[in-house]
């Protein structure tokens, strides 16, 4: 008797056991009864009859995210590849139509994505594909959760999170950045190149525009000097041409001298001689004397200054005639 016993108590406490179930957090359990739908159970501690009630499956809660692979051709003939991530999670209170009424959720929505997406991007260009990318996401979530709420599901968010054109396309759009980045330093080489053009002929304008002050001021000062020198001469009874020639004399002298002093100077002044000094003397002086007599009898009316009349010549017209 003990020995039926034991199995009875053993099979019995295997049934009791098996009417108690736990239901994890963010989880639904569906509950059969002989292969009908009963009810929904939430997250804890639950019991079922053994045999007639059964856990149909479970029913996840948390925010699932689906990754969709689209490959599509763009307004400009160019094929790329997108990868669309879907973000969405089954209402807690349409549990029943999410488990019942969709047997693969997941191909339902990469179907969903796929029509978008193939009807958006054939309209745009590639580069207005990638400036425009939200719009096409907002696009898929509009379109996702009008279809899928009947199912139970919400969509919470879609995002396109890559394209990726050609190879060859890609290559040639990284050429023609680079070619655009190119022209742009070009163009602030060539403002920086005007710019020092600009500044260095300011700085040549304004270092003639001093040398030439720099001469002026010593021009001045040179016959501020010869004028110094002259009434110094005159008061020791020298005339103002004999002092004149005599500076002239001392200033070639100086000249020699500043080019002698010079060792790699290749200048040579021809004619010159020992005595030419004393020759441009004796000629500067005795220009000065006869100009100077010239003047006195000027002065002494020994020379008639020059008179012009008008008069006709035997062809009837005026002319000019000088007479001394």
């Amino acid at each position: 008797m003990e020995f039926i016993m034991f199995p009875i108590i053993f099979v019995g406490l295997i049934v009791l056991f098996s009417s108690f179930f736990t239901v994890k957090q963010q989880i639904v359990a569906v509950v059969e009864r002989f292969g009908k739908f009963h009810s929904i159970r939430n997250s804890g501690l639950h019991l079922k009859i053994p045999i007639v009630d059964r856990i149909a499956g479970k029913v996840n809660l948390r925010i699932q995210q689906l990754d969709v692979i689209i490959e599509t051709k763009t307004k400009d003939n160019v094929f790329v590849k997108m990868k669309v991530s879907v973000q969405f999670k089954v209402l807690q209170e349409k549990a029943y139509e999410a488990f019942y009424k969709l047997e693969y959720p997941h191909d339902q929505i990469t179907s969903y994505v796929f029509d978008v997406v193939r009807a958006e991007v054939p309209k745009l260009k590639l580069d207005d594909v990638f400036e425009r990318k939200d719009d096409i996401a907002v696009a898929v979530k509009r379109e996702l959760n009008e279809a899928m709420t009947t199912y139970g599901y919400d969509i919470i968010n879609t995002l396109i999170t890559d394209i990726d054109p050609d190879i060859q396309v890609k290559n040639a759009m990284n050429r023609i950045n680079a070619a655009d980045r190119e022209k742009t330093a070009a163009e602030y080489e060539a403002e920086a190149g005007r710019i020092r053009i600009v500044a260095k002929a300011k700085a040549e304008a304004e270092s003639k525009r001093l040398q030439g002050q720099g001469i002026a001021d010593q021009r001045r000062e040179i016959a501020r000097g010869l004028v110094e020198s002259v009434d110094v001469l005159n008061k020791v009874g020298i005339n103002s041409q004999e002092a004149s020639a005599l500076i002239v004399v001392t200033q070639h002298y100086d000249t020699l001298q500043a080019i002698g002093a010079d060792a790699n100077s290749n200048l040579i002044l021809l004619p010159n001689s020992p005595q030419a000094g004393s020759d441009m003397l004796n000629n500067m002086v005795a220009s000065f004397s006869a100009s100077n007599q010239v003047g006195e009898m000027m002065k002494k009316g020994n020379i008639k200054k020059v008179s012009k009349k008008h008069q006709k010549d035997e062809f009837g017209t005026e002319g000019e005639s000088e007479e001394v």
